[in-house]
């Protein structure tokens, strides 16, 4: 860890870098097409809405008891295209509030950074902030009977209530003493949640962070790295956590130049894959060489008889080799990898070689043997926005199948969240949610599958009048 005086002299490099960033982010010219990010169907949403006469066809299942909620980048102010990353922007949550069969409402708002307070006109919402950034535009999840807004590289978790208005910024009752995640895992046997975190002002080393059942942070445990890895997500099983330490790294040369998102493909950082015992020291990390590649999202991991781990992920080639404005990968499988702790060896596996993304599991299964993931086909190639594909996929890890629920020409589908039918149903048992754009109409459908009839007509749509841009991640939170 740091010294004090080491910590003084980064605070003021720090401070200094800023200052020229901002420089420079100010005097960036617009690029000469559309940023990809900025139009089309990512365009930002004007303002905030509350609709609560929703038209509504087939049947909401009325064991479905509480809100949707997905989170994405939407700024409140036009930002200068010449410097604006798809992952910088602001946050803005949409949601939907189910009951007893029920559409009760859709509502989306910002989240309450200084920066989106100021430009409502606002005083600045409740709670400490980083003084890098406070914008909170990654993830939306439930834990100790809250519902968190969560972003990584140094933001605070912000809390958010029943109708998605921003609490405060919460360190988690200041027991979190550095950045957070995105990405924190639900271990379903202790009930606590195990984040990979790292900070983009800190390049030497990342943290395991672990939040009890009551929301405290309970171990926060350091691991050596190089070059300032972005760790997007990690993966845990019954022994390990597990670190994906990848050649995408800070570049201070991105973030001098005034770039939103200092973070670019690093040829000479060597991609590798820790197994962190739980409860071990940083420096018990069982390293394993793997070929160069990014993952944002595994979909599980567990370990095998042999001691062994399997770990499997959608694979991205490379990431943020040549454009600054958002993923630039060609080529993204479903991977299997095993993991061997005493070889200290990464086999890799294609599943399915089709292009894909935001792999999501039955996550009572997080962490142990499982059958089913789900993913987001992206299209082939690559593309400009990312997302553009009308395909949504069911892997049957055991049997090796893959089905395919196609929404149609002109649907634009983003990530789909298993929910189950019963907390003691059968793995795979119960739906599928999520938000469908549709290009023509500009509208957005709220659609419910059955995921045992997964190529069947969906259970339920919600119509809504409006686009709601692409985003990243949200969950189901049952209402408790």
């Amino acid at each position: 860890m740091a010294s004090s005086v080491e910590t003084l002299i980064r605070s003021v490099v720090a401070k200094g870098a800023t200052k020229v960033a901002e420089f420079n982010r100010d005097r960036m010219k617009a690029p000469e097409q559309a940023h990809p990010y900025l139009a089309g169907i990512h365009t930002p949403m004007a303002g905030e809405l509350t609709l609560d006469e929703l038209v509504v066809e087939g049947t909401i299942p009325a064991e479905l008891d509480g809100r949707y909620i997905r989170i994405g980048p939407n700024p409140a102010t036009a930002p200068n295209p010449g410097s604006y990353h798809w992952f910088a922007g602001d946050g803005m949550v949409h949601g939907l509030r189910l009951s007893a069969g029920k559409a009760l409402w859709y509502r989306n708002r910002w989240i309450r950074s200084n920066a989106v307070s100021a430009a409502l006109g606002e005083a600045p919402a409740p709670g400490p902030r980083n003084p890098a950034f406070d914008t909170v535009n990654t993830n939306v999840m439930s834990h100790a009977g809250q519902a968190w807004a969560l972003v990584e590289a140094g933001g605070y978790p912000v809390r958010i209530d029943a109708e998605l208005n921003t609490i405060a910024h919460d360190p988690f009752g200041g027991t979190l003493k550095g950045s957070f995640t995105a990405h924190p895992h639900l271990d379903p046997a202790t009930g606590e949640w195990h984040a990979i975190c790292y900070d983009a002002g800190v390049t030497d080393a990342v943290r395991h962070v672990v939040v009890d059942a009551t929301g405290k942070v309970r171990r926060d445990e350091a691991i050596a790295v190089r070059h300032g890895p972005s760790i997007h997500d990690c993966m845990i099983t019954e022994n390990y956590v597990i670190v994906l330490d990848l050649p995408v790294t800070f570049s201070m040369k991105q973030m001098l130049a005034g770039f939103a998102f200092p973070y670019a493909w690093n040829p000479d950082h060597q991609a590798r894959v820790g197994l962190l015992p739980r409860e071990g020291r940083g420096d018990e990390v069982i390293w394993c060489d793997v070929e160069p590649c990014y993952v944002f999202h595994p979909a599980n991991a567990f370990e095998n008889a042999d001691g062994t781990v399997t770990f499997d992920a959608c694979v991205h080639d490379s990431m943020f080799a040549s454009s600054t404005q958002g993923p630039d990968s060609t080529h993204v499988p479903f991977e299997r990898w095993t993991i061997d702790p005493a070889a200290r060896t990464v086999a890799r596996r294609v599943i399915d070689g089709q292009n894909q993304e935001f792999p999501r599991p039955d996550e009572r299964f997080i962490g142990k043997p499982y059958r089913y993931a789900f993913t987001l086909a992206l299209p082939e190639g690559g593309d400009p926005a990312f997302l553009d594909d009308s395909r949504l996929l069911r892997h049957d890890l055991v049997e090796g199948t893959r089905q395919v629920h196609d929404f149609g020409e002109g649907q634009v589908p983003g990530e789909f969240v298993f929910v189950p039918r019963a907390a003691d149903a059968a793995e795979g048992d119960g739906w599928l949610m999520g938000y469908v754009i549709d290009r023509a109409a500009d509208t957005t459908r709220f659609l419910i599958l059955d995921a045992m009839n997964f190529e069947g007509e969906p259970q339920a749509v919600v119509h809504l009048p409006h686009r709601i841009p692409p985003g990243f991640h949200g969950n189901w939170l049952p209402q408790v």
